[in-house]
C-alpha cells in the first residue's frame, strides 16, 4: 500500500485549483484600492502605520512559529501580510508605533498562533487586535486626523469627530437628522473617502472595486457581503420610515464607519465564517442587525467589530445547522 496516498488534513476535504498562497495573495491585491485611498487622504501616515502592523506581523509570526512553536514558517503564504493590512485598515493614520506593534502582538501571537496558525482560528485576528486596542486606548484610537484635502494647510493635521460621531451625539441630545446633516460631509465625500476615519474604510469605491475583484476571482461569494449589508439597510430602512428625525437613513449607515470593510474583507474570512451558503446568509443578517443594535440603542457609535467578532463564536453552531444535505443511506 503507497502511504502517499493518506493525506489528513482540516476541513472542508474538497480540493480545488486555488492554493492558500493564491487566495491570501488575491486578498492582498484586492486591498490595494483601499491602501491607495488611504495613501490619497491621509498622507504618509496611512504609509507608517500599514507598514508598521504588516512587518509587525510578520515578524511575530516567524518568531513565534520558529522560537516557540518550532515549526516551519508559514509567513510566505501571506495570511500574516493580510493581518496586518486588516488591522492597519482599522485604526487611524496617527496612532503611535507602538500601540500598533502591540495590537499586532495580541493580532498574531493570542488570537492566531495560540489556537495553532491559519486554519484553526476561531476569530478574526485583526479584529481581535482592533478590539484589544480600542478597549486599551480609547483615546488614541478615537483621534480621527481630517482628511489632507480638509486641511486649511499641510501642517494642520487636526483630529474631528467621525460622522458617525457627529450623529449619534447629535440624535442623542435631541437634534433632528435633517439638520446633522449640515454638520457632515455629503454623500458623494462618504462615497469617496475624503472624511474622517479608520485608513482603509473611509473610501466605499476602493472597497468595492476591491469587492468587484475578489468576486471575479472566485476569492469569495456574494452571499455575506449582500446579506451584511442589505440586513442593514433594511433595517435601518425601516427605523428611518417610522421616525425619519430621530434615525439616519440606510445610505448613511453603509457608507460610514467600518460596514463595507467589514462585510468584504473581515466577515468573509473563511477561517471565521460558516462554510455553506445559506449559514452565510444567516452569519451575514446577524452581522448585519447586531451593528444596527449597537450603533442605535448602544453607547459606542460603531459595532462592525464587536458584531463580527460575536459571530465569529456562533458560526461553529452555524456549520452544525446549515449541513449540506447526506446522500445514500446509513446502515446500522
Amino acid at each position: 500500500m503507497n502511504n502517499n496516498l493518506l493525506k489528513v488534513s482540516l476541513s472542508p476535504h474538497i480540493s480545488g485549483k486555488g492554493s492558500v498562497k493564491s487566495i491570501m495573495y488575491g486578498v492582498i491585491i484586492a486591498l490595494m484600492p483601499a491602501f491607495i485611498a488611504g495613501l490619497y487622504f491621509f498622507g504618509i501616515g496611512a504609509l507608517r502605520v500599514t507598514l508598521t502592523a504588516v512587518v509587525a506581523c510578520v515578524l511575530f509570526e516567524y518568531v513565534i512559529q520558529k522560537y516557540l512553536l518550532k515549526v516551519e514558517s508559514t509567513i510566505s503564504d501571506g495570511s500574516a501580510i493580510i493581518t496586518g493590512l486588516l488591522l492597519a485598515y482599522n485604526v487611524p493614520s496617527n496612532l503611535p508605533p507602538n500601540i500598533i506593534i502591540l495590537g499586532s502582538l495580541v493580532a498574531i501571537g493570542i488570537a492566531k498562533m495560540s489556537f495553532g496558525g491559519l486554519g484553526n482560528n476561531p476569530f478574526n485576528p485583526a479584529l481581535v487586535g482592533r478590539v484589544f486596542l480600542l478597549i486599551s486606548f480609547p483615546v488614541d484610537m478615537t483621534s480621527w486626523p481630517k482628511p489632507i484635502l480638509t486641511r486649511a494647510s499641510a501642517i494642520d493635521a487636526v483630529t474631528a469627530a467621525t460622522p458617525l460621531a457627529i450623529v449619534k451625539e447629535g440624535l442623542a441630545g435631541g437634534t433632528p437628522y435633517s439638520k446633522l446633516l449640515t454638520q457632515i460631509p455629503s454623500y458623494w465625500d462618504l462615497f469617496i473617502g475624503n472624511v474622517g476615519g479608520c485608513i482603509g474604510e473611509v473610501s466605499a469605491l476602493a472597497l468595492i472595486i476591491g469587492l468587484f475583484y475578489m468576486l471575479y476571482k472566485k476569492i469569495i461569494t456574494w452571499h455575506i457581503p449582500v446579506s451584511m449589508t442589505g440586513s442593514i439597510f433594511i433595517f435601518t430602512g425601516i427605523m428611518c420610515l417610522i421616525n425619519p428625525q430621530s434615525n439616519a437613513d440606510p445610505f448613511f449607515h453603509i457608507l460610514t464607519g467600518g460596514v463595507l470593510l467589514g462585510a468584504i474583507f473581515m466577515a468573509t474570512d473563511m477561517v471565521t465564517s460558516p462554510m455553506t451558503p445559506k449559514g452565510m446568509l444567516i452569519f451575514g443578517s446577524a452581522i448585519g442587525i447586531l451593528t444596527v443594535i449597537i450603533r442605535v440603542f448602544g453607547a459606542y457609535p460603531e459595532g462592525v467589530s464587536f458584531s463580527i467578532l460575536i459571530m465569529n463564536a456562533f458560526v461553529p453552531l452555524i456549520n452544525k445547522f446549515c449541513k449540506p444535505k447526506r446522500f445514500g443511506e446509513i446502515i446500522k
